[in-house]
Formats: C-alpha cells, structure tokens, sequence
C-alpha cells in the first residue's frame, strides 16, 4: 500500500514539475501572455458590436444579441482548449526538448495531464477578461446561464482536449510539417457545432453529423436556457457521453502514435 501511495506521489510530483514548466514560459514572455488575452477579447468586442447593430433593428433580433455572445464566449473555451493544448506539445517540439523530456521517468499520460492543466490555466487567462468586458459593454452576463454554464464550460474544454490529442498525434506522425493543423482543425468542425444558429438551419445530411459532436449538444442547451429559460438534461448527457467516447479514443489514438514514434526513435528527430 505504501508502495502505491509513493507512486501516486511521484507521479503528482511529475506532472506538477511539467505544468511549472509551461507557467514558468507563459511568465516570463509578455507576448505570450497578452496573446492569449488579445484574441478572445477583440473577437468579444467584433460580435458584442455586432449585436448591439442587430437589437437596433428589431425585437426579435434583440433577443439575439445574448445569444450571438454567449456563443462567441462559450466556442472560445472549446477554441483556446485545444489551442493550449497543441501550443504546449507544438513548444516542445519547436525546442527539440520531446526527447528530453521522456528520458526522465515522466509517462505518456502524466504528459496528457499536464498539457489539460496547462490548457485549462490558458482558457481561464485567455476568457476571463471578455467575460468580464461583456458585462459593462453589452449588460451581458454569461454567468446568467447558473449552474449549467460549468457544465457547458467543462464539456467543451474537454471536447478542445480531444482536438488537441488528435492533433499532437498527427504532430508525432508527421512532426512540425503537420503544425498549421493545431489552428486548422477545430475551425473545420465549427460550421457543424451549431455555435451561432440551431442544428435544425443545417442540412438532414449535416444535422447527422452534427448530433454526433458535443459541441453541438452544448450550444442548442445554452440557447434553451437563453430563450426559453430552460435547461434541457438530454442534451447534456449526450455531451457527456460523446465526450467520454472521444476522449477514450483519443487517448488510444495519441498513446498509439507515442508509442510508434518512440519505437522509431522521432521523438528525438521531431522538431523545427
């Protein structure tokens, strides 16, 4: 028994020495931190204006205004999860420090871990200032959404987690040639994840396809709760079962290519 509680220690101990690593590189870069403040809250800004326009022109519109920003807000969470995820791993490989890395005895999926820490501490620096600008601006509050709004907040990180594995795998496949799919990807899922309009505009074909993604589950109960003041917990659980399948899968999916890629020897090969 001790010997399992040393090696849940020591592997804490790792995945916290791996998460300093990135807090310790998001501080000392100015840039850095201010680019993960900068796009969140100009896109806030962009779409905020562009309500306010809309609830100028008709009360039926007026009831969107809420909507178009509470979505804007809530697909940033799912857009800087899988940013902070990929950035991470894409750091180490710009550094050719993969290899070192994994020379310790950290495993592959304390790595994971740390990279979902590390995600999880870029959404909140990166969204948290245009939740707050949206209050004084545009009298919209995101937190009005109660209880559900960490439910959404939670399943799409985690959904921005499961792009992220996708795309590191492909990263060990591949190596930096492949890194423009880090922002590439998650903008091909979007027109399917229903963020600014229901799933019903979509075509029959496309609305398949959307109930099978998360997102899509997340933004139809954000704009139940919005227009219609009630919280729809179908949609949820369906949320949170797809997730669990998509994240089960790419786990296997990351550990597979890790496994090749250090069978192969990349993981000292990949970098810039």
């Amino acid at each position: 028994m001790q010997g399992i509680f040393k090696n849940i220690k020591d592997s804490l101990g790792r995945i916290r020495g791996l998460v300093l690593r990135y807090v310790y590189l998001i501080k000392g870069s100015l840039p850095r931190l201010l680019e993960l403040a900068y796009w969140p809250s100009i896109q806030l800004v962009l779409w905020g204006f562009i309500s306010q326009f809309f609830l100028t022109q008709s009360s039926v519109l007026a009831e969107a205004a809420g909507i178009l920003i509470g979505a804007v807000l809530l697909w940033d969470v799912l857009f800087r999860g899988q940013l902070g995820f990929s950035i991470s791993f894409l750091e180490e490989l710009w550094s050719r420090n993969l290899g070192h890395i994994f020379v310790t005895p950290l495993r592959p999926y304390e790595f994971i871990l740390a990279l979902m820490c590390i995600s999880l501490i870029r959404v909140l620096i990166g969204v948290s200032p245009a939740i707050m600008l949206a209050i004084p601006l545009y009298h919209f509050s995101i937190f009005d959404l109660g209880l559900p709004l960490l439910a959404f907040f939670t399943n799409l990180l985690i959904f921005g987690w499961v792009i992220g594995l996708f795309v590191t795998s492909l990263l060990l496949r591949f190596g930096v040639g492949a890194e423009s799919l880090a922002w590439a990807l998650i903008f091909l899922i979007a027109p399917v994840s229903a963020i600014y309009y229901p799933v019903s505009i979509l075509p029959n074909w496309l609305q398949w396809i959307a109930w099978t993604l998360p997102p899509a589950h997340v933004f139809e109960g954000m704009r139940a709760i919005l227009t219609q003041d009630h919280f729809e917990k179908t949609l949820l659980l369906s949320a949170c079962a797809l997730n669990f399948v998509y994240l089960l899968i790419s786990c296997m999916v990351f550990l597979y290519s890790f496994n090749a890629a250090r069978r192969e020897g990349r993981l000292l090969q990949i970098g810039e």
